[in-house]
């Protein structure tokens, strides 16, 4: 019989044999001679580092029509593909009007904005100093080979500006956004109803010198007189139309510093007086608050006025067409906008999802996807190059492409923000002012009197 204190001098002995070999974690030496733990590679096998989950972007632009929304989705589908560690769904916004813009101020408000979204060139300065938008300067500085002139300096102005020092450029410490495109507007054509009319043609007239006011009115009128409900003119009641009559004429929205109304100086008034004879006097446009895009696409109207981004939609249509510049008027010349608008980066983010997309404002601003964007028939390249000139010359139709260049070399108006005032408290009040003038509810005299007025304590009493 084994004694109580062999059996416990046994156990002992176990104990220490076990703790010598590890337990139930046996050791082992590979073949190099290193030690290895069969248990620990057993329950932990070796596994590939795992991807680091995309970083999902939303962004939006506004487009006209939905074949400018096609063109955008194409954009977004490619640049998902190019971009690594980044996934994108693309949103097409709602129409011309302010709406956008404030559909965008809620969506901020309720965190649930886009990440990256396209805004116009007159809502920058409201955006930036609300703090709605990041400043992308710290992250441009970053950059290897950016440089704020690769883009037109009129939009690059604005998107540059300090506030807090009124600086702007590449030194100001302010970047708000890149522009997505540049556009000015033309006059897009019927030659169909011009022919059937037995008018003369508008772009023959521009190339000799002869594309006036007094000549377009009369195009206007010979093709209107084919029918009550055949129009010699269209353009949608928003301030870009009714601004380039007013430019034209010498006059504009501001003074020339931008800080008080202008809409009642005698040159203004003239070029307004024109465009109200149109509706009231000689009947030759589409009544005035009436969406003309539909009805030119419908083969009635002669002349529809818009900027390039309608090209995609125009198109579809089965008539003969093409563009010419804007007649010139008073002023000498026709009157034009540079219009833009730029992409802009949610104020919210930080951290990486602000490097993702700033890395996206860059992509959607490559010389590669606005060349896209212009074969398509979108708009015209932001960068300044030769190169992109006389590529979209070649992006037909229109046959005239031409008079889109004609329209950026003929002085016109850069859009832009008030950053000494309100644009978005402007707008309305001038807007309004406007579409009773060309109703036929007021006459110059009552908007004269009164406009500036109300626009000044609407956008400048600050």
């Amino acid at each position: 019989m084994i004694s109580p204190k062999l059996r416990l001098l046994t156990l002992l002995i176990l104990v220490l044999l076990l703790v010598a070999c590890g337990g139930n974690n046996t050791s082992s030496t590979n073949n190099t001679g290193a030690a290895t733990n069969d248990n620990a590679a057993a329950a932990n096998p070796t596994t590939p580092p795992q991807p680091a989950a995309d970083i999902a972007l939303r962004w939006r632009t506004r487009p006209d029509n939905q074949e400018e929304a096609n063109v955008y989705a194409t954009v977004s589908a490619t640049l998902d593909q190019q971009l690594e560690g980044i996934s994108l769904t693309y949103e097409p916004g709602g129409s011309e009007t302010a709406s956008y813009q404030d559909v965008l101020k809620t969506e901020i408000a309720n965190g649930t904005a886009p990440d990256v979204f396209w805004i116009p060139g007159t809502d920058v300065a409201d955006f930036a100093t609300r703090g709605l938008i990041l400043n992308l300067a710290s992250l441009a500085g970053a950059t290897s080979g950016f440089s704020v002139d690769a883009f037109y300096p009129g939009p690059m102005f604005h998107l540059t500006y300090n506030p807090d020092s009124m600086a702007s450029g590449g030194a100001s410490g302010a970047l708000w956004g890149l522009p997505r495109d540049v556009s000015t507007f033309a006059l897009y054509l019927n030659l169909d109803l011009i022919a059937e009319a037995g008018a003369p043609d508008p772009r023959e007239l521009a190339a000799n010198g002869q594309w006036d006011w007094q000549a377009f009115l009369e195009v206007a009128q010979a093709v209107h007189a084919l029918g009550p409900d055949i129009y010699g003119y269209g353009a949608n009641a928003w301030w870009g139309p009714y601004g380039t009559w007013m430019n034209a004429a010498g006059g504009g929205f501001f003074n020339e510093d931008r800080t008080a109304c202008n809409l009642d100086s005698a040159e203004s008034l003239a070029g307004l007086a024109f465009e109200q004879a149109l509706y009231q006097e000689y009947n030759v446009a589409v009544p005035y608050g009436e969406d003309s895009e539909p009805p030119f696409r419908a083969g009635k109207v002669a002349m529809f006025q818009n900027g390039r981004w309608a090209t995609p939609g125009t198109r579809t249509v089965t008539f003969d067409w093409d563009v010419v510049e804007l007649p010139k008027g008073p002023a000498g010349n026709a009157g034009n906008w540079l219009f833009w608008g730029a992409y802009v980066v949610n104020g919210s983010l930080t951290g990486e999802r602000a490097e993702a997309a700033w890395k996206l404002v860059q992509a959607l601003t490559t010389a590669e996807t606005q060349a896209t964007v212009a074969a398509l028939g979108a708009n015209i390249p932001s960068r300044v190059s030769q190169e992109a000139f006389d590529a979209f010359l070649t992006y037909t139709p229109p046959a005239n492409n031409q008079a889109f260049l004609n329209g950026l070399a003929d002085s016109p108006a850069t859009e832009g923000p008030l950053w000494a005032g309100s644009w978005p408290e402007y707008a309305p009040v001038m807007d309004a002012a406007v579409q009773a003038l060309m109703t036929g509810s007021s006459t110059l005299e009552q908007f004269a009197a009164t406009v500036c007025n109300d626009a000044n304590r609407a956008a400048f009493s600050r």
